[in-house]
């Protein structure tokens, strides 16, 4: 799975509207673009790589909103799904630990998502994850793409854990470690490993996962990010130094600039050597780090590249 001239990277998801409060007062919320499939294509498109997004755009402004958004990024929406129901919406709940959401999902247009399963050998790589990946009916259109993406293309897989009583009993862990069974790629944090494999250490899981040929790359925060794969040592990048203004949205920036430097070196592969993967991850660190900079989730092209 490694091309010269990769084809452009499928995102399938969902794009919502995040609700956040507002600095000062904390009555009032401000509706944001989001929704972590949505947000690594904006990544993508203005990091330059070409992405067609996959997701369901419903009737209401918020949905013109997103549309606006994606297509302003560079992102190709002709294989997403229409509908004139409403769009999704997550309340951001920002603690000492990290932002928490409430999901209002049910009845939106946001998970009537396309089936593209016969379609994934069209794209370099597809990227998956998110609440799409558990919530139906968006959860068997995401599983049937994957699947086809295991044999036809290069499938990277972030799972993104949230917990919410709207998920289900277990926030949907199980379906989210089949498909990181599926998984080429597997981008995850240190806390979705601890929520997935609860009782084993992230590292250890990484090396497990990546024993089944997967390259697995643990992201730390502020304590950088690790990449494992089955035939070298694994790889450490250091987090970018930065001022941190936000973290909505890093870890999104980072899948973003992985899949973006995998494109541009013609590396969409789950065996890169050692320096591929050095590299890569360098690149994904300073993605991460443009977002967290400012507000807002949208990366920006790297310096030094």
């Amino acid at each position: 799975m490694t091309g010269g001239r990769p084809g452009p990277v499928l995102v399938l998801g969902e794009a919502l509207i995040d609700l956040v409060p507002v600095d000062g007062d904390g009555g009032v919320r401000a509706a944001q673009f989001g929704g972590a499939p949505a947000n690594v294509a904006v990544g993508l498109a203005r990091l330059g790589t070409p992405t067609v997004f996959a997701g369901g755009i419903g009737g209401d402004g918020f949905a013109r909103t997103i549309e606006e958004r994606l297509r302003e990024a560079g992102a190709d929406l002709t294989l997403c799904a229409r509908s004139g129901l409403p769009t999704a919406l997550a309340v951001a709940e920002p603690g000492a630990g990290g932002t928490g959401y409430h999901f209002h999902l049910q009845d939106t247009a946001t998970f009537r998502l396309p089936d593209l399963s016969a379609q994934t050998s069209r794209f370099g790589a597809v990227y998956v994850g998110g609440l799409a990946a558990v919530v139906e009916p968006a959860a068997a259109v995401v599983r049937a793409t994957a699947e086809a993406a295991a044999s036809g293309s290069l499938l990277v897989v972030d799972p993104n854990v949230r917990h919410d009583r709207a998920l289900g009993e277990d926030d949907g862990s199980a379906v989210l470690r089949a498909l990181c069974g599926l998984a080429h790629v597997v981008k995850a944090s240190d806390e979705d490993l601890e929520r997935l494999w609860p009782g084993a250490r992230p590292e250890d899981t990484c090396r497990r996962l990546a024993a089944g040929g997967r390259l697995t790359v643990l992201t730390r925060g502020a304590r950088g990010s690790t990449a494992y794969t089955a035939t070298a040592p694994p790889v450490s990048v250091d987090a970018v130094p930065v001022e941190v203004v936000n973290t909505i949205g890093a870890g999104d920036a980072f899948a973003a600039g992985l899949l973006s430097r995998m494109s541009a070196l013609g590396s969409f592969t789950a065996s890169p050597d050692p320096g591929t993967v050095r590299d890569m991850l360098s690149f994904a660190s300073r993605a991460a780090a443009s977002v967290c900079a400012r507000a807002g989730t949208e990366p920006s092209v790297p310096a030094g590249t």
